[in-house]
């Protein structure tokens, strides 16, 4: 059985002034599946996924065109952009821990959207902490600063603060960049436990983490989707060369 179509791109354009990002890019992301978007550096793979969360809006002379949807939904129609982002949760490549405690850390989103009672509080951060495979590390440490947990310890905190406001898609922009392999491993895990509640869209330059997490994979390149498809599949009989040529490390 076909899952329904969460996200859809209808030719999407980008450009920052003169620069063209995106050139018309047409895919559908799937409900629940984990698609992985591979390709060089300047192919427009940060750009697609900050389009779907309206992260480019404030970038200098970003303009669009064609459709992007969620559920349907055309996502630029809506003015809302705040209720977005708490549908479509991100993961940076650095992980972005606010100068506060890890409890506040977690908690955030939620005071932002005017929760006040502390015990479904601590409840919700206690269940994010253990969804992102952090709280045994941080259970008795939930009033320290979070700037004193490690790299990999901030990015799970990071990913627990998306998940505490529960969203329907979570973007990673490169999460595991800057982690070492135990931490890279954790949070690989947890995406594919994610699967049951989410669908996630994973920008990575890792073609073996894409290979290892991914349900498809889309090879951008240039700026242009040049192909998508099963990830097994895509990894071992590409149908255009220059997939081929970038899995096998011929350039990119």
């Amino acid at each position: 059985m076909v899952s329904p179509i969460k996200v859809q791109s209808k030719d999407l354009s980008v450009r920052y002034g003169s620069v063209e990002a995106l050139k018309s890019i047409s895919l559908d992301v799937y409900a629940n599946e984990i698609l992985s978007i591979i390709g060089p550096a300047n192919s427009g793979k940060s750009t697609f996924l900050r389009c779907l969360n309206r992260f480019n809006d404030n970038q200098p002379n970003f303009s669009f065109k064609g459709l992007l949807t969620i559920d349907g939904q055309n996502i630029y129609a809506d003015g809302n952009v705040e209720m977005l982002r708490k549908r479509v949760g991100m993961v940076f490549a650095l992980p972005i821990v606010l100068p506060m405690t890890v409890f506040e850390n977690v908690a955030y989103g939620l005071r932002r959207h005017g929760m006040k009672d502390k015990t479904q509080m601590e409840s919700i951060v206690e269940r994010s902490l253990k969804a992102a495979y952090l709280w045994d590390e941080v259970k008795d440490r939930l009033q320290e600063h979070a700037m004193k947990l490690s790299g990999g310890q901030q990015q799970r905190l990071c990913l627990a603060r998306t998940l505490a406001v529960d969203p329907e898609i979570i973007l990673y922009d490169e999460p595991c960049s800057g982690l070492d392999p135990i931490s890279t491993a954790k949070i690989e895990e947890a995406m594919l436990r994610f699967k049951q509640n989410y669908t996630q869209i994973l920008v990575t330059n890792n073609t073996k983490q894409a290979a290892r997490v991914g349900d498809r994979t889309a090879f951008f390149l240039m700026g242009q989707l040049i192909e998508i498809g099963e990830t097994k599949k895509l990894f071992t009989s590409p149908v255009d060369r220059r997939t081929d040529d970038y899995i096998s490390g011929r350039f990119g």
